[in-house]
């Protein structure tokens, strides 16, 4: 069996330019940018970033153009592919590796996007007025702390 599958979750890195194909398919290349923290040999917390080339064809590409913006969190799921060809000016052989999106989800928009559109704004409103109402399904969790040895299992 073979499983060529690649889940991300990061921060569209720069403006989004939707693209045509000759045949009039649509196309949405944009980069994806994703963080990995962890302890170094002294114990000090360090950060790295990785950069993720994603390719979205079609009504998929469509959606994330018109209402992603650079900055703003995504899902990305897809399938990763590597693609080839000749530099024009050196003639080396250049490759790129991407994920071809096959599903995904938005994220939260970076802080201060004014990229809303009235009706979003409007409907955001409405949101903000329904958080204000009483949750049914909310969890009450005790105050006192849980001694690990009164857990059962």
């Amino acid at each position: 069996m073979n499983v060529n599958k690649a889940t991300i979750v990061g921060r569209i890195t720069n403006d989004l330019e939707l693209k045509t194909t000759p045949t009039g398919r649509s196309v949405l290349s944009f980069g994806v940018a994703t963080n990995f923290v962890y302890k170094d040999q002294n114990g000090e917390k360090q950060e790295k970033t990785s950069f993720h080339n994603i390719v979205a064809w079609g009504k998929q590409g469509e959606v994330i153009a018109q209402y992603c913006v650079k900055g703003q969190e995504i899902f990305v799921e897809g399938r990763l592919e590597t693609r080839s060809w000749d530099d024009q000016e050196s003639g080396k052989k250049m490759y790129r590796t991407e994920i071809i999106l096959e599903n995904f989800q938005f994220g939260q928009k970076p802080n201060g996007s004014g990229n809303f559109s009235q009706d979003s704004q409007n409907n955001q409103s409405a949101k903000n007025e329904e958080s204000k109402a009483p949750e049914k399904n909310n969890v009450d969790y005790p105050e006192e702390e849980i001694n690990p040895e009164d857990i059962p299992f």
